[in-house]
Order: structure tokens, then C-alpha cells, then sequence
């Protein structure tokens, strides 16, 4: 792989070690601003996954809140998104994510706290902070996603735990979805080597965020966005 374009300066990842680096003082404290990952406090995304598997049908209900709540990560204060999966009226998915923001323009993930309702009860597999355990965190999205076209990078890394990359395809991408229709939207693929097989399409439309998620028996679709 490639290295990321030197413009990033120090919030950088080096793929020759698989190894994050950047500055805590690179970022900035207010919110998060970036055109294709925008997270106003306030503000509750509302989507709609619909899951096609062994000739069955199932919807997912997913209310994604940017709360005001902070949370200091190796010394960066990141802003704190609450996320809810229902299906049926049932409570299966509930997630605090950490995100922040450098004065590139470049979203950072650094962990969630996610606990996901399972045959045996509640389980909290599949949660991380960058930090702790060697954790690192990831790029979600650049602040000029237009100069890393064609580069793959890290969106999370914990070893064995959370190992999400993704590669990024295009910025004059199209998507419909009930929420509207977008042009020159950024669209990635998302994988992940602790399960080849899942592999995920996204389209992040200006000034709105991600509009649509597509995979083999997924597909995810905006619904509405609310403002409080």
C-alpha cells in the first residue's frame, strides 16, 4: 500500500508498520465539520437496513444521535455519537463512538463502546479504544477525499478485535435513497481481514454525511435527518 498524501503532515498512518501517527494538538475543538461526515450536536439520523438472507426478509431500524457529550482519548476531546439498532421494536444494537476532528479537515475514529444483543445475552465484543491494548485510530473520512482516490487505510485498528479498512473509489459518485438523490458523493469500500467476506459499499454525500450502505444481503438507506 501506499502511503497516505504527505499534505496530511503528522496526523498520518504508516503502512509500512501498520502503525497510526499524529499530533494531540492538531485538532480542533469544536465540532465536527467535514462536508461528507458532518456531526452537529443535536442532530439524529434516522436508517433503514433492510436484510435479504436465506430467502427471508428482516428490517433494521437505526437511530444515530450526535450527542454533546465529550470524551478525552489520548489527549484528544472527541464528540460522542450514540447509536441504537431496532428490529422489531427490539432493542439489538446500543453504541457510543468516539470521533474527532484535525485541522485538516480529516475525521478520526477512535473507538466505540458497543454492546449487541445475541442468543445468550448481551455481549460487548467488538468494543475498543484507541490507546488501550495498542489500539489506534483510524481515518473515517478526509478533509480532501479527492487526493486519495484509489489509497486503502485504516479506519480502526485493534488487533483481533477491530480491524476495519476501506478503499476509496470515487468522489463523483450517485445515490438515491427516501432521504433524496446526491451527486458527487465519496464512495468507499469497506472490509476487514477479520471476516473477508464482509465487504461494504458506502456513500458519504456533501453536506450531509453517509447516505447509503451497501453489501451482499444489506442494504442500508437514509431516511430522514433531524435537528434538535
Amino acid at each position: 500500500m501506499n502511503p497516505l498524501h504527505s499534505s496530511t503532515a503528522d496526523n498520518a498512518q504508516s503502512f509500512s508498520t501498520g502503525k497510526f501517527k499524529f499530533n494531540a494538538n492538531s485538532f480542533v475543538s469544536s465540532a465536527i465539520n467535514n462536508p461528507y461526515f458532518p456531526l452537529l450536536p443535536g442532530t439524529v439520523f434516522h436508517y433503514v437496513n433492510t436484510i435479504e438472507e436465506h430467502h427471508e426478509k428482516s428490517r433494521e431500524h437505526e437511530t444515530m444521535t450526535v450527542t454533546s457529550d465529550i470524551k478525552n482519548i489520548l489527549g484528544v476531546n472527541c464528540e460522542a455519537v450514540h447509536d441504537v439498532i431496532k428490529e422489531d421494536g427490539q432493542l439489538t444494537e446500543d453504541t457510543y463512538d468516539w470521533y474527532a476532528q484535525d485541522t485538516l479537515g480529516n475525521v478520526w475514529y477512535f473507538g466505540e463502546y458497543t454492546k449487541e444483543l445475541t442468543d445468550t445475552g448481551w455481549s460487548t465484543e467488538g468494543s475498543w479504544e484507541a490507546g488501550v491494548d495498542s489500539a489506534a485510530p483510524g481515518i473515517i473520512m478526509f478533509g480532501m477525499p479527492a487526493l486519495f482516490v484509489g489509497q486503502t487505510y485504516y479506519q480502526e485498528f485493534s488487533l483481533g478485535v477491530a480491524e476495519d479498512q476501506a478503499t476509496l473509489l470515487s468522489v463523483t459518485a450517485t445515490a438515491t435513497v427516501p432521504y433524496g438523490s446526491f451527486s458527487n458523493c465519496v464512495k468507499t469500500k469497506e472490509f476487514t481481514a477479520l471476516d473477508p467476506k464482509d465487504i461494504e459499499h458506502k456513500f458519504y454525500a456533501p453536506g450531509v454525511g453517509q447516505v447509503l450502505g451497501v453489501s451482499a444481503h444489506e442494504t442500508d438507506r437514509l431516511i430522514s435527518i433531524v435537528h434538535k
